[in-house]
């Protein structure tokens, strides 16, 4: 599902007329299940938003999050995990630079659905991943 998927510009990860049609947040939610955690992992110690994605994360997973929120979360993370976009990941310094601006936006946006529970798990995750 995920390779024939369309790739999403950062002003499109945030449209909420395209990131919140019911079958736009399938895709999204099933893009982040799967690819979330592998890339997350991988950067965890590389990128300075990595506690801030991953609280975003839990609270796109949290049964009291409302679903236009969860909608709007799933297509900003669904960005980040994307292998394909605005500048690759693969550029050393600059490569993440268009997925923290999506996080920022999703957070000065959403952040009041980010609870302190979704920063504290977050905070935990990002000390187990950086001890590995």
């Amino acid at each position: 599902m995920t390779g024939k998927a369309k790739p999403i510009s950062p002003d499109d990860a945030l449209d909420p007329a395209k990131a919140l049609v019911p079958a736009v947040v399938r895709v999204n939610e099933t893009r982040v299940k799967h690819g979330f955690w592998p890339k997350i992992t991988r950067t965890a110690a590389r990128i300075p938003f990595a506690d801030q994605a991953l609280a975003a994360w839990y609270a796109a997973r949290d049964p009291e999050t409302p679903l236009a929120a969860k909608g709007m979360i799933f297509a900003g993370l669904a960005y980040f995990v994307m292998p394909l976009d605005a500048i690759p990941d693969v550029f050393a310094g600059i490569g993440f630079t268009d997925d923290a601006a999506v996080i920022t936006a999703l957070l000065a946006t959403l952040g009041a659905n980010i609870k302190r529970r979704h920063r504290d798990q977050a905070e935990e995750a990002v000390k187990r991943l950086k001890s590995k």
